[in-house]
């Protein structure tokens, strides 16, 4: 709690929040109708995003996007918008299009669990039901972890990513609404392997980790998106941020607020003066390296999440601190109008190469359809006494 980062930058106001929350739903409207019944690519060019099909795995940060913003204005348009996208989920898992992966959180939650929180919808809940048994499917007992990427079972991806605790929450859900508890038990299972190896001595953490398939032994920890295997990439630390919050939402194990706090303390600490980290944390002031606003984002949702959970003078500290984040991001990277561009925050990072990843530059320095989600839910949360879709 007595991290010393470097938090010169007032947190954003009410009057603020206000005001940013106003300015990108109506950004979010003014992508209607071109991204009504399509979806926007996973990050701009030029800062304008191109349409996509239902395909990777993204397009359900667009599809919350719609979400948060009906939440906000109530315009049929949004929601009618947002019908339509549930459907294209429902026949995406229904066709098994681009589902052989962990993400199934990051699409199903924001856009067909949202959709069955929000309306009611029985087409939303279907879809993310049939999304959870997907996800649960990649459980492999030795080890005890959702297998992020590949074939099941193949050596040279027998792994987890710290992205993956942000999918979580759809197990969860499954298990409350179909009355399953193997749903939560396999979150559970996953969350004690992440945070028992992901999380190095110095509180920073692992991209991915890799286990032994024959034993499931723990092997080692690489990188697939940071700088090197050795360093911090800010948005896989700021999953963790928001991975660990909801680990603690979900099981409210005590140590996980420990957990929580050795992540969100190494963030914070690392931050460059203007408090919007560089797309990795080998790099600080004085770098021209590209930075990746969507990490802020991320940890901003994380630390205001566990807030909640928090005695007073925590959760006045990192509320505090997710204030600050905001506020250097309206400052620094927020969309005022449709002339800047179609998305809601500049200056995210999808990938960098460095000689030490296997990274081809994406997305470099442009808007990503995550950053622009989480960019406004923390929003959301600033605002409203908002239920959460994950």
């Amino acid at each position: 709690m007595d991290t010393p980062y470097r938090a010169n930058m007032a947190p954003i106001t009410p009057a603020q929040v206000s005001a940013a929350k106003q300015t990108a739903c109506a950004l979010v409207q003014a992508s209607l109708p071109e991204f009504a019944h399509t979806f926007k690519y996973s990050h701009s060019e030029g800062n304008f995003y191109s349409a996509s099909e239902n395909l990777d795995w993204t397009p359900g940060f667009w599809t919350g996007q719609l979400w948060l913003a009906w939440e906000a204005t109530h315009a049929q348009p949004l929601r009618d918008a947002a019908a339509w996208q549930v459907h294209s989920f429902w026949e995406r898992i229904c066709n098994h299009v681009e589902v052989d992966h962990h993400d199934m959180g990051f699409l199903y939650s924001p856009s067909c669990v949202a959709a069955y929180k929000l309306t009611g919808s029985e087409e939303g809940k279907a879809a993310a039901l049939l999304a959870a048994d997907q996800l649960a499917g990649r459980f492999q007992k030795k080890g005890g972890f959702l297998q992020a990427w590949g074939k099941l079972g193949a050596p040279d991806n027998y792994r987890l990513i710290i992205d993956c605790l942000l999918n979580l929450p759809l197990l969860y859900w499954a298990s409350e609404v179909s009355g399953k508890p193997h749903y939560a038990e396999i979150a559970n299972q996953h969350i004690h392997t992440a945070l028992n190896h992901v999380l190095r001595a110095d509180d920073s953490t692992y991209h991915t980790y890799f286990f032994d398939p024959a034993t499931g032994a723990p092997l080692r920890g690489v990188t697939a998106q940071g700088y090197c295997d050795g360093s911090a990439w800010a948005r896989g630390q700021a999953w963790g941020v928001y991975g660990t919050a909801l680990a603690y939402r979900y099981t409210r194990r005590p140590a996980y607020i420990e957990t929580f706090c050795r992540i969100t303390d190494f963030f914070l600490a690392k931050l460059p003066q203007d408090l919007v980290p560089y797309w990795d944390f080998t790099f600080g002031d004085g770098s021209t390296e590209p930075r990746d606003s969507s990490a802020s984002a991320v940890a901003a949702c994380g630390m205001l999440e566990m807030a909640q959970y928090l005695d007073g003078a925590r959760a006045a500290y990192y509320t505090d601190a997710a204030k600050k984040l905001m506020a250097a991001l309206l400052q620094h990277c927020a969309v005022q109008n449709t002339q800047q561009s179609n998305g809601l925050l500049l200056h995210g990072t999808y990938a960098r190469d460095s000689q030490f990843n296997t990274c081809q530059n994406r997305g470099v320095d442009e808007c990503n359809i995550w950053g622009d989600y989480y960019y406004l839910e923390a929003l959301t949360r600033l605002s409203t006494g908002w239920h959460p879709y994950w």
